[in-house]
Parts: C-alpha cells; structure tokens; sequence
C-alpha cells in the first residue's frame, strides 16, 4: 500500500521550503522504497529552490543521504529490504556508449525511478536530482542504492551521496593526484575541503588552500591542507607559486567556478599541470583568455561531475577507510537538525557557517 510520510517540500522559486504530508508509492519494477535515516543539506537543494536547476515545481528536496531499504519492486535483485545505502544519483545503464567503452563514470542514460511521488492531493513531486530524500521515506531506483557498511554513521554515510564525494573524487579520481604532488584547492567549503582530504589521501606532499574566509582556511588546514592563503589579501597565483618553488601546483582544483577563480586556477598549474574545475558555474559566466595560453602550457583542463565516480566502487572503499579511521568524514557533519530546520541550514550554508548541516530522520 501507498505510504503517507513528511517531506521538505519546495512549491515555487525563491519562497521558504516547507514541511507537507506526501505519498510514496510502492515500488514498481526496478523500484526501490528507502527509509532516510540522515540527509545532508546541499548547495543544491538551495539551487532548487530558488529555481536554478529548472522550474518543475513542486520540488521534493534533499538528496545526499543514507537509509536503510524499507522495500523492493519486481527484478530488484542488488539490495533487499534491511539493507543499509547509501543514494546516489548516477546509477549507471550498463547499455550507453559510454558504458560499453568501459567508462561508465559518463554514462549518458543514468537512471531515476519511473514512478512520481506526490502531495495527498495528487500532485506530482520532483525528487531533487531524482532522489528527495529530505523525507521519512523515498522513491529511488535500484541503481541509485549503493549498499555500504551498516556500522557506519548514517549522517557520516550519506555524505559520499554528493558533496564529498564531488571535492574527493575530483582530486583522486579526475585529477589522479598522485605522490608527492603539489595540489592546490580554490574554494573550501563542503566540496574543496573533500578535495584537500582527497588530496591528502592520495598522497599529495603540498596541499595549499585557497579562500577568502579564515574559518574555512582553518577547517582546511585541519583536513590537510599543509599551506593555507587568504585570497581577500594575497594574490592566489602568486603565493601558489611561491608556494611551489616557483613552478604552479601539478593539479589545480577550482570549487568555486568562476570565471576569475578558473583563470586563477590555470595560470596558478605548473607546465603540463591539470586544472579541475568542481564548482559549477551559472550559464551565464563566460571566459576570455589568450588562445596562446592554452597552447603554450600544455596539460590537462578538465570537468569533474560527481568527482567522476562509480558508487559501487568508490562508496564501500571509502566507507571502510572511515571505519579504519583513515579518512575523517566525520569533520564534515557541522550540526545535526530535524527536517523543520533545513530553511535554517539554508541560511547557515550561505554564510559560510557550516561544512555541512545533516537532517536526521
């Protein structure tokens, strides 16, 4: 039978989120009902809401979290109910070009649930990023279950369902940092501060952090960051360079996504050096450079999506590592609010105050 669950729930562009009652369908084929145990608030949930992403409201929002499978439709064969997961939302097809040249961290036809959840009065919701976890229960596709450790925290857990997962796999996944690198990470939010971590775990030697707001330099130097430099004072290719005998950092990492901090970033990498760019731009940012410059520096520019990872692989390794006590996804859980608090987590979000506030369920 239909469940009837609470929700946060986003009705149009820019107004305050709201709890209402939804209906959660049972599970079709391929289908999968998840009890939400902890969802972390995200930059883009507040994106959503404000209509950034696209305007097929209402919005269901929420979706880096972790829960334990309630239920599963026919031909669900990869997690059964009990199981602990973490929700992803890329679950690869298996069938598209991308997948059958074995990079299926691209794939082009990533799954989402074909069912709708709703309003008591019928109205379909759209599932942030075809998840909308901020609620006691969701809808998901099997493919977007990744099932992890149960002793892990599950406000720890879910993080690896966007924000760290996004930072951390853009050093070790798309930059393939490596040892003895010098790495340099611009902007240190949620995301850079995954990237310095990321950095650290691959084994980086240098790990400069760049910011304009002392308390996310200070969190960075506490994840790993070896160098750290205020960009509200300090010329950030300059120190990056000083930083590096003079050369640039081999990797660059760009979690801001801005026209000024991708330049910063590509003149900041040493010959040959790679810049990432993390943090997503809006549509209307444009770029003007020297053609020559890209000639003559050679190297590697490149997107991260989702830290370009595959969640069967990457979710369970970095899990255990946390368990082990190597990888300090713990740092990242600034405050632990109830779903009636995530306007609040909004607001602390935009002022810089937290890492990361986590709904718990």
């Amino acid at each position: 039978m239909p469940q009837q669950v609470r929700g946060v729930v986003a009705r149009s562009r820019n107004a305050p989120v709201e709890l209402a009652d939804i209906v959660i369908p049972d599970p079709g084929p391929g289908e999968v009902v998840v009890s939400v145990a902890a969802c972390g608030v995200c930059h883009t949930d507040l994106t959503y809401r404000d209509g950034g992403i696209n305007d097929e409201f209402p919005f269901l929002l929420g979706h880096e979290a972790a829960g334990t499978v309630d239920s599963v439709g026919d031909g669900v064969d990869s997690v059964r109910p009990g199981d602990f997961v973490v929700l992803n939302w890329r679950a690869v097809c298996g069938q598209c070009r991308a997948c059958k040249r074995g990079r299926p961290q691209y794939c082009f036809d990533t799954f989402n649930a074909t069912q709708r959840m709703t309003l008591t009065d019928g109205t379909e919701l759209t599932p942030a990023l075809g998840i909308g976890a901020f609620a006691d229960k969701t809808l998901v596709h099997a493919g977007q279950c990744t099932k992890v450790d149960p002793a892990a925290d599950p406000a720890v857990a879910g993080l690896l369902g966007c924000g760290v997962m996004a930072g951390l796999g853009a050093a070790v996944n798309t930059g393939a940092v490596g040892r003895g690198d010098a790495v340099a990470v611009i902007g240190c939010g949620g995301v850079g501060a995954a990237a310095v971590v990321g950095a650290r775990l691959a084994g980086a030697s240098t790990i400069i952090a760049v910011d304009r707001d002392e308390r996310k330099l200070t969190w960075a130097r506490e994840l790993g960051a070896t160098h750290v430099v205020n960009a509200s004072n300090t010329d950030t290719v300059a120190a990056i360079q000083e930083l590096t005998r003079g050369f640039g950092a081999d990797v660059v990492i760009d979690a801001v996504g801005r026209p000024e901090t991708w330049k910063a970033a590509f003149y900041a990498r040493d010959l040959a050096g790679t810049v990432v760019l993390v943090g997503v731009p809006t549509p209307d940012m444009r770029l003007e450079m020297p053609l020559v410059d890209f000639f003559a520096r050679g190297g590697a520019l490149k997107s991260s999506w989702y830290g370009d990872c595959l969640p069967e692989r990457d979710f369970p390794m970095l899990i255990d590592l946390y368990l082990q006590g190597r990888l300090p996804l713990e740092r990242f859980v600034t405050e632990r609010i109830t779903l009636d608090g995530v306007e609040k987590a909004f607001h602390a979000m935009h002022t810089g105050e937290v890492l990361r506030s986590v709904v718990i369920l």
